[in-house]
């Protein structure tokens, strides 16, 4: 027996996941992990459930990466990583004698349209089409599946995390390279990698192009802010439902790059219209929509509770 608090933690091999996992043991809890890797695995439902009987914290943050090549077996993996774990999770809690309170699961801010006139918050945002649109509703709508009436869920709708990570990562290779100009969207051949998937397929078969100049917007958050919404969300038991993680002043493609340049000390920074990323990320095995959509979001649920956020300014979380 102990007296600490638990956490499971479901998909903590990733960079968001570790940074969780370290500042939830830095609390005091006593963290269970939950993936391929882990001692509680997916295929044994009896564990999962054992895992997240008694614990006071759920969070979910399993799934394939969606920095690959949206070819169609990427296309069904990351659409089943989220789907199949989030019910796996869902069919624990159902049957844990005591689930847990609070489960906290992983979704995108890409949920939301491409958008350059305004932003989107929780109330009034407006939900997209195609693909990775998608992947993130068929999360959502099996995360908020069922009745769970001794369990409150909170949608987590991140925008891109700053910190030591994958995207970030690649961003300032771009601009210490000599590269970090701004992502320029431009027509290119049609391909179907960004055709809509799941039980309800959304968007065009074909993918299209917006007339953007490098000036679509680019939603954020730094991994302070991360886990200090999820310790908020903890505290305020009157917040359920879908929740935007990104930074109250949201930028967009030309600013990021110009300040990813000042702090990487390169002083040019070549431009890249679509026909040189095309090529170019399908040689990183990646995919242009992640750095030109415009993603326009902003912490509607967050600033209305109150919640303070450590590092708003994008300089400072660069």
């Amino acid at each position: 027996m102990t007296d600490k608090q638990v956490a499971v933690i479901a998909g903590a091999s990733g960079f968001v996941g570790r940074e969780i996992v370290a500042a939830l043991r830095a609390d005091g809890y006593d963290v269970r992990r939950i993936g391929r890797t882990e001692h509680v695995g997916w295929n044994d439902p009896r564990a999962l459930v054992d895992a997240v009987d008694g614990a006071d914290l759920l969070i979910n943050l399993a799934g394939k990466s969606v920095n690959c090549r949206y070819n169609d077996v990427n296309r069904n993996e990351i659409l089943r990583s989220r789907v199949e774990t989030t019910r796996a999770l869902r069919h624990a809690v159902a049957a844990a004698p005591n689930p847990p309170p609070l489960w906290v699961n992983a979704s995108t801010a890409t949920i939301y349209r491409h958008e350059e006139r305004r932003a989107n918050d929780e109330a009034s945002g407006v939900l997209g089409e195609g693909f990775s649109v998608d992947v993130a509703r068929e999360w959502e709508r099996e995360f908020f599946a069922d009745e769970l009436p001794r369990t409150r869920r909170v949608a987590l709708r991140m925008a891109i995390v700053l910190g030591n990570g994958p995207a970030p990562d690649m961003l300032r290779r771009l601009a210490r390279w000599g590269l970090g100009g701004p992502q320029i969207d431009s027509p290119w051949f049609p391909h179907r990698r960004y055709r809509g998937i799941g039980s309800h397929p959304t968007g065009s078969a074909r993918a299209g192009w917006h007339r953007t100049r490098g000036r679509q917007k680019f939603s954020w958050i730094h991994i302070d802010d991360v886990i200090g919404a999820v310790r908020f969300l903890a505290e305020h038991e009157e917040i359920t439902g879908a929740v935007n993680l990104a930074s109250p002043e949201p930028t967009d493609n030309r600013t990021l790059m110009r300040a990813l340049r000042r702090k990487t000390g390169m002083p040019i920074g070549l431009p890249a219209w679509r026909w040189m990323l095309e090529p170019a990320m399908w040689v990183l095995r990646t995919e242009p929509e992640l750095v030109l959509k415009s993603r326009w979001v902003v912490p509607g649920v967050l600033d209305a509770a109150g919640y303070t956020f450590r590092r708003p300014h994008l300089e400072d979380a660069i």
